[in-house]
Formats: structure tokens, C-alpha cells, sequence
């Protein structure tokens, strides 16, 4: 039974991915999760203050069901489909991550720098995540949709403005990483 701890490979998540996004064309819907926050702001009553969440979220329920299915199998593959917490990750990464700071590297799944509890205690660490947050946000209303719905549904659908989007996110990331990261940190 150690298999069943084991990451599950490629040749079975992805065609269990394209299975889902053929049912998904084939019933005309579209996978993305940052819709979802629309979806519940409009629940939340802020079509009463901006018009971009006036429309009729019942139409939308099925998404949010993803949304808690996806933290239902988070949760169950991390508490019980799951027997290390930290990530594998290169060697040399490690050792470049710990000289900006991040002793946690190798050893936990996120960086506690950054996400543990006592974090939320910094003001350095506030201001990147809302800043963060902030972009993120932006970035998804403005590119339609976050790096999920394009990367998965919209290159499914063989859509150019999502290729466009996907190939932004990733020239986006890497000059995060390689020159703005390290300015932070």
C-alpha cells in the first residue's frame, strides 16, 4: 500500500485532467478558479456597489462546488494520502533559498518565513502579501481569467488570447523569481 502515498505520475493525472476538460467542453463549460471569487463577492451582495457582479451567480454553482472539492482532496491528500510534507526540490535551489533567509527550505512544505501564523506578525511580510494579492487580483481580471482557467481550459479549447496569457504568466514568473525576488529578500 506504500503506492497510494506516492505522488500520483503524469500518465494518470494528466489524462485524468484532459478527461474532465473534455467533459467540461462537451457540457459548454469553462474551468477557472479565480471566477469563483466573483461568484462569491456577488453572493456577498457587491453587485449592489459595482456592476461587474451584477449577474446571476446560480448559473456559476457548479463551479463553486470545484472549489470545495478542491479543498476537500487537498485535504484528504495531505492528511491521509500523504506520508512526507515537504517538497523535493534541488539541492542547489535549497542552498540559494537559505541565503535569502529561508531556512525552511528543504524541510516544510511552504516557507514559514512566509506563511506561518507568526509571519502575519511582520509588517514586511503584510505588505508583500497584500501587495501580492493585490497584483494577482489584478492580474486575473485583466488577463480574464488566472493561470488555471487559461493553462488548462482555454489551451484546451485552443484559444489564442489564453496562449498569449499563459506564455505573459510565465515570462511574468521568471522575472519575479530571477531579479525581483532576490531584491526583496
Amino acid at each position: 500500500m506504500n503506492w497510494i502515498y506516492e505522488p500520483w505520475p503524469w500518465y494518470i493525472s494528466g489524462p485524468m485532467i484532459a478527461f474532465i476538460m473534455f467533459l467540461l467542453i462537451m457540457v459548454g463549460k469553462n474551468f477557472g478558479m479565480s471566477s469563483n471569487l466573483r461568484t462569491m463577492c456577488t453572493i456577498c451582495g457587491a453587485g449592489n456597489k459595482a456592476d461587474f457582479f451584477k449577474f446571476d451567480w446560480k448559473f456559476q454553482k457548479w463551479n463553486l462546488v470545484v472549489v470545495l472539492g478542491a479543498i476537500i482532496g487537498g485535504f484528504i491528500g495531505s492528511q491521509f494520502l500523504s506520508n512526507d510534507s515537504t517538497v523535493a526540490i534541488n539541492p542547489a535551489t535549497i542552498s540559494n533559498l537559505k541565503s535569502l533567509g529561508f531556512e525552511s527550505a528543504g524541510t516544510a512544505y511552504l516557507p514559514t518565513e512566509l506563511f506561518d501564523i507568526s509571519s502575519l506578525l511582520s509588517i514586511k511580510n503584510i505588505l508583500l502579501l497584500t501587495i501580492g494579492g493585490v497584483l494577482v487580483g489584478f492580474g486575473a481580471r485583466y488577463a480574464g481569467g488566472c493561470t488555471s482557467g487559461h493553462a488548462i481550459s482555454g489551451l484546451s479549447n485552443l484559444q489564442l488570447p489564453s496562449l498569449i496569457a499563459v506564455v505573459g504568466f510565465f515570462i511574468g514568473g521568471l522575472i519575479m523569481i530571477n531579479f525581483l525576488f532576490p531584491l526583496i529578500f
